[in-house]
C-alpha cells in the first residue's frame, strides 16, 4: 500500500513549482479502474486522475504554484463503487471512510541548511552545571554552593523559585572537558545562556555584549571556540530575544548600572523597548514573571542593537560562533525572525538557525498566526519534542505501528533538509529527565523539596536503565541530531526545573550507561554517510526496523522492545556494527536489545 516516505519523491516536503511524483500501489484484489489524487488547501480542493504503469501501479507528476499547508488522500473507481483511501495509524494507506488525509507541506524557497551541521551529535550544556575549573568572580545577588555535589536549591510550596543558587560551572571546566565530549562523538556543542545575567539559568539577558564573568571572560570564550573547532565541533548559542532581565542595562530596575534604564525614566533610550501599563511598575512580563519584561520587538533601535553593524549577532557570528538556538521562537514576530534569518546568513551562511518548538513546527499556529517555519526564510531546523514524545512512549508502551505513524508524521511534514538538522532529544533543561521518566516512578502527592531527594534506585532504576537503550537505539539513528542533555550519559536524574539542573556527576557516572552513550556516539560516527541519506521503516509490526538509505549506502536498525529473541532474515551481506561481524541475511536481535546492520 501506500507509504508517503517511499511513493512519494521530493522525500518529506515539496517546494513551489517543483516537479512531484506519486505512485499509489494497490492489490489486484481491489480490481481498481481509475485512481484520483485529490489535493486540498483549506476549501479548495482539485483531483487528478492518475495515470497507469504496464505493472498495474497508479502515478502522477505535478506542481504546485502556491506555499503553504496542502493535504491530499485517494479516491479509486472499483465496479462495486468508489473506494476511498486515507493514512492510517502508520502513516501507510487504508481504505475506509473519514481517514485522516496525509499532509503536504509546500515551502516558499528551495532553501539550504548547513552540511557541516548534519549526521552529527548535539550536547546540551546548561552554562552553570556542567564543569567548573578554578573560581571566578563571584557578585551576585544569591549564593555560591561551595560543594558541587549539593543538590540545587528548590522554592518551597507557594513560594517563587528566584534561580539565584550558583555552582559556578564555567568556560575553563568545558574547555577541560572537550576531549571528554570527543570520546562522545559530539559535534556541535550546545551553550544554555552564557551572556551577563543574575539568575543561575540567564534567560534574564543583562548585557547582551557581555559573556557573564562568572562563567568566564570573552577571551576565554574565544579559546573555547577554537579549541572545539580544532575538535572537530562548533558552538551553538542560546538567543534570548524576546525578553531580558528586569535587572539588566536597558530595565535597570534595581539601578545597577550607569545607564538610564526604561524603568527609572521615560526619558531612556530604552523606553520604547517595553510595553507599560501603569509606569513604571506595572509592565507586560514573560508569563506573568517581572524579572523578564517582555521586549518591543517592533522598536528600531531594539532591533538595530540585534541586527545592526556591531550588533549582537554580528559581533557573536563574526567571533565564530557557529549556530543560535532561538528562544521561545513562537513569541519573536514573523519578521523578525526573517531578519534573524537574513542577518546571520549575511554574516556567516554556514550557520545553523534553531528554533525552539514543542509541537509539529511545520503547522504550528501562534497568536493566532501560522509559522512559516520551513517556508525557506526563518528557521533550518526545531528542537524536536514530536520525537522526543513517540519514543518516549514507545520505550514504555511498546506499539510498534503508533511509533512509526508519529515518528512518519515529522518525516513528511518537514522538508529534507531540515529534517537532517533537526535537534532530537529526550529531555532538556525544561522537562523532567529522562530516566526519571522511564522509572514511572510513583510521585503522586510529593513536594518539590520530597521529590529532590528521591533516588530511582532498585526495579525502577532496572526498568529505566532498560528503556533507556531502547530510547537511544531509535534516537541515534532517526533523521536529525541526537541532542545529550549533559549529565544523561552519566545517570544524572532529576524532576521538573530547578532538580533536572543538577551538577554533572564527576567520579561518580554510571558506567553501564555512559559505555551504551559511547558505543552509539562510535557506531553513528561510522554511518554519517547512510544517516545523510532517506529514512522509512519496514513493515514488520513486532520489531521497529528501520532503513536509513543514500545512493548505494544503506544502514539497517533493527530495535526489540520485547521479552523475546527475534530473528530477522534480508537478502544482502552487511556488517553487524555492534561486533564487526558479516551477517549473512539473517540476525537475532536479543530481547529489549538493538542490531545496527552496514551493508557490504
Amino acid at each position: 500500500m501506500f507509504n508517503p516516505l517511499i511513493h512519494k519523491k521530493p522525500y518529506g516536503a515539496t517546494v513551489v513549482g517543483k516537479e512531484n511524483y506519486i505512485e499509489f500501489p494497490l492489490d489486484s484484489d481491489f480490481r481498481v479502474k481509475r485512481v484520483r489524487f485529490i489535493l486540498r488547501k483549506d476549501d479548495r480542493s482539485y483531483a487528478y486522475e492518475m495515470s497507469k504503469t504496464q505493472d498495474g501501479v497508479f502515478f502522477l507528476n505535478f506542481k504546485i504554484s502556491e506555499y503553504g499547508i496542502w493535504y491530499y488522500r485517494f479516491e479509486a473507481d472499483t465496479d462495486g463503487g468508489i473506494l476511498y483511501f486515507g493514512q492510517g495509524e502508520d502513516g501507510v494507506a487504508v481504505c475506509g471512510e473519514w481517514l485522516p488525509e496525509w499532509q503536504l507541506t509546500v515551502s516558499k524557497i528551495d532553501y539550504k541548511t548547513p552540511e557541516w551541521a548534519k549526521a552529527g551529535i548535539i550536547y546540551h550544556i546548561f552554562a552553570d552545571r556542567f564543569c567548573k575549573v578554578g573560581d571566578n568572580p563571584f557578585d551576585k545577588d544569591g549564593t555560591l554552593h561551595k560543594d558541587w555535589y549539593e543538590n540545587p536549591v528548590v522554592a518551597n510550596q507557594g513560594e517563587e523559585y528566584r534561580a539565584d543558587d550558583f555552582f559556578g560551572g564555567n568556560i575553563k571546566g568545558i574547555i577541560s572537558k572537550l576531549d571528554y565530549l570527543k570520546s562522545l562523538g559530539v559535534t556541535i556543542i550546545y551553550l544554555s545562556p552564557v551572556f551577563e545575567s543574575f539568575s543561575n539559568h540567564r534567560y534574564d539577558t543583562a548585557d547582551y555584549f557581555k559573556i557573564d564573568p562568572l562563567f568566564g571572560s570573552e577571551q576565554e570564550f574565544k579559546e573555547l571556540i577554537k579549541q572545539a573547532k580544532d575538535r572537530g565541533m562548533y558552538i551553538m548559542l542560546d538567543g534570548v530575544f524576546n525578553h531580558t532581565g528586569s535587572d539588566s542595562i536597558y530595565f535597570n530596575k534595581k539601578g545597577r548600572y550607569p545607564t538610564l534604564g526604561a524603568y527609572q525614566s521615560k526619558e531612556s533610550p530604552y523606553y520604547d523597548w517595553y510595553y507599560f501599563y501603569d509606569f513604571p511598575d506595572s509592565y507586560h512580563c514573560w508569563w506573568g514573571s517581572t524579572v523578564v519584561p517582555t521586549v518591543n520587538k517592533s522598536s528600531e533601535s531594539y532591533r538595530k542593537m540585534i541586527f545592526g553593524k556591531g550588533g549582537v549577532f554580528d559581533k557573536w557570528t563574526s567571533l565564530g560562533v557557529k549556530g543560535w538556538r532561538l528562544d521561545v521562537v513562537d513569541e519573536l514576530p514573523i519578521d523578525f525572525v526573517n531578519q534573524i534569518r537574513s542577518c546571520v546568513k549575511k554574516i556567516d551562511s554556514d550557520c545553523l538557525i534553531i528554533g525552539e518548538v514543542w509541537e509539529d513546527a511545520s503547522t504550528k499556529v501562534a497568536y493566532s498566526q501560522w509559522r512559516p517555519y520551513f517556508m525557506g526564510e526563518q528557521l533550518d531546523g526545531v528542537m524536536n519534542y514530536p520525537f522526543k514524545e513517540a519514543i518516549l512512549e514507545f520505550a514504555m508502551r511498546g506499539n510498534v505501528k503508533k511509533l512509526k505513524g508519529s515518528l512518519s508524521k515529522i518525516m513528511q511534514n518537514y522538508p529534507k533538509q531540515s529534517l537532517d538538522v533537526l535537534l532530537n532529544m529526550l529531555d532538556s533543561h525544561d522537562t523532567v529527565r529522562v530516566l526519571n521518566t522511564l522509572a514511572e516512578y510513583p510521585i503522586d502527592g510529593t513536594t518539590k523539596k520530597e521529590r529532590l531527594e528521591i533516588k530511582i534506585r532498585g526495579e525502577f532504576l532496572d526498568r529505566a536503565k532498560l528503556r533507556l537503550k531502547v530510547a537511544l537505539s531509535l534516537l541515534y539513528f532517526l533523521p536529525g541530531n541526537p541532542c545529550v542533555y549533559y549529565g544523561d550519559e552519566a545517570g544524572l536524574t532529576g524532576y521538573e526545573d530547578p532538580m533536572n539542573r543538577k551538577t554533572y556527576p564527576w567520579g561518580f557516572e554510571d558506567k553501564e550507561i555512559l559505555d551504551f552513550y559511547t558505543k552509539l556516539g562510535h557506531i553513528r560516527s561510522m554511518l554519517k554517510e547512510e544517516m545523510l541519506g532517506e529514512t522509512y521503516f519496514d513493515g514488520d509490526e513486532e520489531i521497529v526496523h528501520i532503513v536509513r538509505v543514500n545512493g548505494k549506502k544503506r544502514a539497517d536498525i533493527f530495535v526489540n522492545n520485547t521479552p523475546n529473541s527475534i530473528t530477522r532474515q534480508f537478502d544482502f551481506d552487511a556488517i553487524n556494527m555492534l561486533d564487526d561481524r558479516t551477517c549473512h541475511g539473517k540476525i537475532t536481535v536479543e530481547p529489549y536489545g538493538f542490531a545496527v546492520l552496514k551493508k557490504e
